[in-house]
């Protein structure tokens, strides 16, 4: 995986998610989750639009941020399929959110310093953000875990099916893992043992179990679920449509 390609799986791990969560708008469970969501759904987009500017630009192929959106067919994106997947109900989206927000609050963290100053500024700006996001997905699955049966059945039942995805975020790439040993960014598997001691932290508060140790799903970022491509048909069809338009 090269540099740019790098940049641009954090982006599209950030614009999926915001796709994702905007589709919960008018959905969710009460009126105030309803705008937190859509605000959550904000702060992913903006930091992947600030990722896709700069992966167009380390490309060097001319493209801007609509381009790399709008644009690109499924096999092209970069994101981890634990981000594409339905929402399902609530406890599926609190799940993958939990998981995703302390991946993403830890690699902020640690970028911040090294050697891509461009990623660094983006990092010291997204971290605040994840923070919230982490607090936020975490009050909702001790809520729900710890709450009903019935809720703690659901919230147990959405932690199952989302933890096999999780393994992708800490896929061994040694091009990656060049770039940082030469300080240029940070390795994402290097993060798995501070994401687990957080991740066990929520889970036992919220009476969860965390599942066992399972065979890592096959094939690295650009193998997707028959989910993106859904996605993808109601995110790019406007602009595809009218290529070029502007408001």
């Amino acid at each position: 995986m090269s540099h740019a390609g790098y940049v641009l799986g954090l982006a599209d791990d950030a614009l999926i998610t915001a796709q994702r969560l905007g589709e919960w708008c008018s959905r969710a469970p009460e009126m105030e989750e309803d705008i937190a969501l859509a605000n959550i759904a904000l702060d992913q987009l903006g930091v992947a639009r600030m990722l896709l500017t700069y992966a167009g630009e380390l490309e060097g192929k001319g493209r801007t941020e609509d381009d790399l959106a709008y644009l690109r067919s499924e096999q092209d994106f970069r994101n981890v399929r634990m981000v594409e997947l339905d929402n399902g109900d609530f406890a599926v989206t609190m799940a993958k959110l939990l998981f995703l927000s302390v991946y993403q609050r830890l690699l902020y963290d640690w970028s911040i310093g090294v050697g891509d100053e461009r990623l660094a500024a983006v990092a010291a700006k997204a971290r605040k953000e994840s923070a919230y996001h982490v607090d936020h997905s975490s009050r909702w699955v001790v809520r729900l875990g710890d709450g009903t049966e019935e809720s703690h059945r659901r919230m147990q039942a959405a932690v199952d099916l989302v933890w096999p995805y999780t393994h992708q975020l800490f896929a061994l790439d040694p091009d990656v893992r060049a770039l940082d040993v030469a300080g240029v960014v940070v390795d994402p598997s290097t993060l798995r043992p501070a994401w687990l001691e957080a991740i066990d932290a929520v889970l036992t508060e919220a009476t969860l179990t965390k599942p066992p140790v399972t065979e890592e799903a096959q094939g690295g970022r650009g193998v997707h679920t028959e989910a993106l491509a859904k996605l993808l048909a109601d995110m790019q069809v406007l602009h595809r449509a009218h290529p070029g338009a502007r408001w």
